[in-house]
Formats: structure tokens, C-alpha cells, sequence
């Protein structure tokens, strides 16, 4: 498990797809992108994305995520990803009442007890007390990170490429 904060958006895109019985077939489909403003994001989307499509695509929609911070999954079979919120437990020293703050995340699992398993592995590491106050089955196809590697390659002059 690790996790990973930056800015995301959330991607739209709209093209034809073949389907398995051969035919055409318009679909929208979420995709998760790192970006720091909504341009980059679309420009980091149809990058990514034309090498996966074949033929035409429109970016349908962009729009920032209510979660700063992801939790990604080692294991192959984590295909699916679960907006989770969590309130974590603090007590005010003044009026020694229990106050509870409300954060979204995202998370990398197989399945909805994977999802949990997932989030007490990376909570559990912290001193924060924490409660699971909601998990949800996204339709988001993938999360594509940014990568320093990509960056360097898009610095260098084209001669040098």
C-alpha cells in the first residue's frame, strides 16, 4: 500500500467503443487525472488517453475531486476504486467535547472489504483516531499519476528525444 496527495481531477471523456459482439457503442467513462489546474488536466487526459482509443474522443468533463489523497493497492486484483470518507476524532481541550472533521480519499481495491482492509492499513499507521463513516463503489476506469520521468522527457528539446 502507499498513498499519494496532489491536486486531481476528475475526467470525462466520450468516444465509440467495440464491443465484445462486435458493434459500435458511444460510452463516458471517469478517469482519475494529477494535475495543478483544469488546462493541464485536459491536456494530461487526451495524452494519456490516445494511446489507449483508437479513433475520436471528447473530454465530456472536468472537474477537481473532493479527495486530496489516494491509496493505491500492490495487488493486481485491486481493479476497482471506493470513495471513502473518514472522520477523524479529536477532543477540544477548552470544552473537552468530541469534535469530528470529515475527509475524503480515494481507494485502490478488489473489492468493498478490500477497500476497508486497505484504509486501517494505512490509517493504522497513524495516531489519528479515525471512523469509517462511508465507502462507495466508484466508476472510475483508472488514476493516471504524474510522473517526473514523463516531465524530464517533455523538457528535453525534440532533437535530443
Amino acid at each position: 500500500m502507499r498513498s499519494r496527495t496532489a491536486e486531481w481531477f476528475e475526467c470525462k471523456i466520450g468516444y465509440e467503443k467495440v464491443m465484445e459482439d462486435g458493434l459500435q457503442k458511444k460510452v463516458s467513462e471517469q478517469y482519475v487525472v494529477d494535475a495543478l489546474s483544469f488546462s493541464e488536466a485536459e491536456e494530461r487526459i487526451i495524452e494519456e488517453m490516445s494511446s489507449y482509443i483508437s479513433g475520436e474522443f471528447d473530454v465530456k468533463d472536468i472537474k477537481k475531486a473532493a479527495y486530496k489523497e489516494i491509496f493505491f493497492s500492490d495487488d493486481d486484483l485491486a481493479d476497482k476504486f471506493y470513495k471513502a470518507k473518514l472522520q477523524f476524532i479529536t477532543i477540544d481541550e477548552k470544552t473537552e467535547k468530541e469534535k469530528r472533521s470529515t475527509v475524503n480519499y480515494l481507494v485502490q481495491a478488489g473489492s468493498f472489504n478490500g477497500a476497508v482492509k486497505n484504509i486501517d492499513e494505512v490509517m493504522g499507521g497513524t495516531m489519528i483516531d479515525y471512523v469509517i463513516y462511508s465507502v462507495t463503489e466508484t466508476t472510475l476506469m483508472d488514476v493516471f499519476e504524474y510522473s517526473k520521468k514523463q516531465k524530464e522527457v517533455d523538457d528535453k528539446p525534440e532533437y535530443e528525444q
